[in-house]
């Protein structure tokens, strides 16, 4: 479903509205960002990370994200969810449906949003895993079976009310690889180059001084 209609626009305006008094944030780089064919990859620190750049984007944007299929169980929140272009992924496995869903997405000329971690991390670990940050390859494997632009995105970490949050847009670029689909040490190279540049727009480094502390 296209994550555009009168739910969705209602939606956005009211929650946009809220988050902006509860959360404000600055923004930066978005005159470069493309209208189409997009994942935007940002790190992961809190739960709020995708609201906020959802709604720093234009409504008509068409933006699907990728969201943990736990917030799914709720049937209201989760039709919610679906109207507003968000779909399950399982983490933890192999979700093949949600990589499907994600691709026609893209393919469709739609933009989506993904998190390279995978995972909110606290603390320098990640929640789901409890791995130290890293990126996993899916992000890659997505972005080149689409041919999407990939776009780096930094949010700042630890999300206090009133204070203001930076979301920095960074460069687009395509990636670069061998063959029809590049191999798998292709993949994890472009994700983990993708997590860096993300962290790298904030001044950090994958693995550094943990953006959010533990809860």
């Amino acid at each position: 479903m296209k994550p555009f209609n009168p739910l969705f626009v209602f939606i956005y305006y009211v929650v946009g509205f809220v988050s902006a008094v509860l959360h404000p944030t600055t923004v930066e780089g978005m005159e470069d960002l493309p209208k189409s064919g997009v994942l935007l990859c940002p790190n992961h620190a809190s739960n709020w990370d995708p609201i906020l750049v959802a709604l720093r984007l234009p409504v008509n944007y068409r933006l699907h994200i990728m969201a943990k299929e736990e917030l799914f169980r709720n049937r209201l929140l989760g039709w919610l969810l679906s109207k507003v272009g968000a779909f399950p992924v399982s983490r933890g496995s192999n979700d093949i449906q949600s990589v499907k869903t994600a691709i026609q997405a893209v393919k469709a000329g739609d933009n989506l949003l993904i998190f390279p971690e995978g995972t909110v991390i606290r603390g320098g670990i990640g929640c789901a895993d409890g791995l130290p940050a890293h990126a996993k390859g899916g992000v890659a494997m997505i972005g080149v079976r689409t041919g999407a632009i990939l776009v780096p995105v930094f949010v700042d970490g630890e999300k206090k009310l009133f204070h203001r949050t930076r979301i920095i847009f960074g460069k687009p670029y395509q990636p670069v690889y061998t063959g029809r689909h590049g191999t798998a040490e292709e993949m994890q190279k472009i994700a983990d180059d993708l997590l860096e540049s993300a962290y790298a727009l904030g001044g950090q480094a994958v693995g550094g001084k943990a953006l959010c502390p533990k809860a």
